[in-house]
């Protein structure tokens, strides 16, 4: 096996894709000097509105396309090596897949393409198909019978038929029910469990706050934020002090001397926000005013 060059899962520096027109002009700036570390084993979103490099990145670290400038590695080798390519799975926003398999024969077909072994294969498929919820009817159905919840399942199985240290995931709940949302949600959480990489993109932000320990929020290409979403949530320019059976003598001097006070029971945090809020307010503050926030480039 080759030696990982750093220990990151997902590492950019400077990454920039610029579309050009039929004259080899600068056409639309997709992603504009990216600087982004995802560490192994954590649950990273990606987030922003149509337009704002979300595909563009996944298709960039995927090597589908090639960066104007800067460089990327995944998982401690430069995009491209074949080597790694082999440790990645990928869902798609929409899953192309062959409409006259089934379930189980589109597993196998996949896992064939990664050179998987008929054993390996006869152990994995129907416990990924039991994994992402598609009972013994389902798994005989044609695809093209598959609703597009049941389509988001099978293609997030074919995501993980190689067994991949990261994977990719664009919009995993598009199209499911909020029932199919939270086993969703539940099946990212197992996934970082097992000590898998998972970047998500969204713009479901109730979605990535409930599975996320780290996001970054892109806008017309740029990275506006990155942090935690505990940190990034918290509103700590207020603070609430809660406080149990106290006397209003004890009440009015703890307004007074909270800081010196030391009373049992007291309890000062922070109140949150939501991402949507964090969302709408960087879009709000970086859109002139008359301009849609919604990018007119490659997503």
């Amino acid at each position: 096996m080759i030696a990982p060059l750093n220990d990151a899962a997902v590492q950019t520096e400077g990454l920039t894709k610029i579309y050009k027109d039929f004259w080899g002009r600068d056409k639309v700036r997709a992603l504009d000097a990216l600087d982004l570390t995802i560490r192994r084993g954590e649950v990273f979103g990606l987030l922003g509105p149509n337009g704002s490099g979300k595909s563009t990145t996944i298709k960039l670290l995927l090597g589908l396309i090639f960066p104007t400038r800067g460089t990327a590695s995944v998982l401690g080798r430069p995009v491209g090596d074949t080597e790694i390519n082999s440790r990645i799975g990928f869902l798609p926003e929409e899953s192309y897949l062959y409409r006259f398999l089934n379930g189980e024969e589109i597993l196998r077909f996949y896992g064939k393409l990664f050179k998987i072994d008929r054993k390996t294969l006869n152990q994995r498929v129907p416990m990924l198909l039991d994994t992402v919820g598609l009972d013994a009817k389902s798994r005989k159905r044609k695809l093209r019978e598959y609703s597009k919840g049941m389509a988001r399942r099978i293609g997030l199985a074919q995501a993980m038929i190689n067994n991949p240290d990261l994977i990719l995931l664009d919009e995993p709940t598009t199209g499911l029910d909020p029932i199919g949302t939270r086993e969703m949600k539940d099946l990212i959480l197992s996934l970082k469990q097992q000590g898998k990489t998972v970047l998500l993109c969204s713009h479901l932000l109730a979605d990535v706050q409930d599975v996320c320990n780290r996001i970054t929020i892109l806008f017309r290409g740029k990275k506006m934020v990155e942090d935690e979403v505990r940190e990034l949530i918290q509103k700590k320019e207020i603070t609430t002090i809660e406080a149990r059976g106290l006397s209003d003598q004890q009440t009015e001097e703890l307004r007074q001397f909270i800081a010196r006070m030391g009373v049992n029971g007291v309890n000062i945090t922070h109140p949150t926000t939501t991402l949507e809020d964090l969302f709408l307010r960087i879009v709000r503050e970086n859109t002139p005013q008359g301009q849609s926030s919604v990018g007119s480039g490659p997503s």
